[in-house]
């Protein structure tokens, strides 16, 4: 052992000479010196115009390309997106080469997720189609109303990140999934409670390409109400239930327009605004925005998209159940809806306005049977939805917990209210058989 530790001192002594040795060699590498900075312009120069009003692509393009390049770009443009549709504002970039101020390049923003790219060689003028990449993350809030709803969800803390315009959109979908529990306009109380699960599609700068809201529970007036996103076949057609498996749908939406002020209701006699005379008002009004999107509030098919007397632009849609459903005074119809087309429940199929008698921009909405016989559309109960399907069981189950689990895992938030004595439920069932 004696002879060991002997050893290591002397292989420490070696190599600590080593050390010293070496440390004490001078440094013979040269110097080279150090070298100025070099400056070069760049060989791209890049120029960022957009649409003016009234202003087309080939107006803009106007004394930059020849008038065989405008051919032959608008040719290439074209299989992506139509030159005709371009509103004003629309960006355009275009990449020149310094020397000779030749157009190389043009990228064109056709929205918020597309640009088509036209890029220029010997042979002419070539398009490809570039996508703006997203990545895909679940947002998890909770909150008290203090004031209003919308107070609640636009300031609460944990959407600080989120844009405003989006923090809009998940108050629309809240009042989508919850419109045939609660009115958002008249229900909704001081000191109501709300958190939810919302799984969204992100784009680099942060805004919302498209979202859902995976799971939801409100809390009025010490109800609680839930809504749980079920799609077993994951082909974007499912629907939302509560955690007993019954649908929260209706076979109509309460309401043709997202989170929206009535400005009139149903009324025997109400005194004509333009008239002046005591008339019946067999519809709702809706307040809103010009351009507005307006919704189909049932599956159906178009019978009518024209004007219609004081109406104005109007649409009617004639739905399997022996309804008939009205939306009058529109701006404009969607143009992808038409005369005898099939539109789904949610389907958009025009645009807020005030044509015919209206004093201002909204929405005039009816109810009737197909005999023309007139309901009032915020008394009329409707059916509700089919609940999950038996053969479904099992999957629902399994995800049920896991929507449910996303809930309680919000800071501060608790158990779910009611899913206790559901599974209390499930387990004396379970011990029964």
């Amino acid at each position: 052992m004696a002879r060991e530790r002997l050893i290591t001192k002397l292989w420490t002594t070696v190599a600590l000479c080593a050390v010293l040795t070496m440390s004490c060699v001078p440094d013979t590498t040269p110097d080279a010196g150090s070298l100025d900075a070099v400056y070069a312009n760049p060989s791209e120069q890049v120029e960022l115009l957009s649409l003016g009003q009234d202003q087309t692509l080939g107006l803009l393009l106007d004394g930059i390309l020849s008038a065989n390049d405008q051919a032959a770009l608008l040719v290439a443009f074209r299989e992506y997106a139509s030159p005709r549709r371009m509103p004003a504002g629309t960006e355009l970039v275009f990449h020149y080469l310094r020397d000779d101020q030749w157009l190389r390049s043009l990228d064109v923003v056709v929205n918020a997720d597309e640009t088509v790219r036209l890029t220029r060689n010997d042979l002419g003028w070539h398009s490809e189609l570039v996508r703006i990449p997203i990545y895909v993350d679940t947002l998890l809030a909770s909150g008290k109303i203090e004031t209003v709803l919308w107070s609640a969800v636009v300031n609460n803390e944990y959407l600080g990140d989120v844009p405003f315009e989006d923090r809009n959109s998940l108050i629309d979908e809240l009042d989508q999934v919850f419109q045939w529990q609660v009115d958002f306009s008249r229900q909704i109380r001081v000191g109501d409670t709300y958190r939810f699960a919302f799984e969204r599609e992100v784009r680099p700068d942060g805004s919302m390409r498209s979202g859902r809201l995976l799971s939801a529970e409100l809390v009025n007036s010490g109800t609680p109400y839930h809504a749980i996103w079920f799609d077993p076949n994951k082909d974007g057609e499912g629907s939302y239930f509560d955690l007993e498996g019954n649908s929260v749908r209706r076979a109509f939406l309460l309401k043709p327009l997202a989170y929206r002020r009535i400005s009139s209701r149903y009324s025997p006699s109400r005194l004509h605004p333009i008239l002046r005379t005591w008339r019946a008002h067999r519809g709702v009004d809706y307040a809103a925005d010009a351009g507005a999107e307006i919704m189909a509030t049932s599956d159906g098919v178009v019978t009518h998209r024209a004007w219609k007397g004081s109406f104005g632009n109007t649409v009617e849609i004639q739905h399997p159940n022996g309804f008939v459903t009205r939306y009058a005074h529109l701006s404009s119809f969607r143009s992808e809806v038409q005369l005898g087309s099939r539109v789904r429940q949610s389907e958009i199929i025009g645009y807020v306005g005030m044509t015919g008698q209206a004093t201002g921009n909204h929405l005039h909405y009816e109810m009737m049977k197909r005999n023309g016989e007139h309901m009032d559309p915020l008394a009329v109960d409707l059916p509700a939805g089919d609940p999950v399907p038996s053969d479904d069981q099992v999957q629902w189950g399994e995800e049920l917990i896991t929507r449910v689990d996303l809930l309680e895992s919000i800071p501060g938030a608790g158990p779910v209210i009611g899913l206790g004595s559901l599974q209390s439920q499930g387990d004396e069932q379970g011990g029964a058989q």
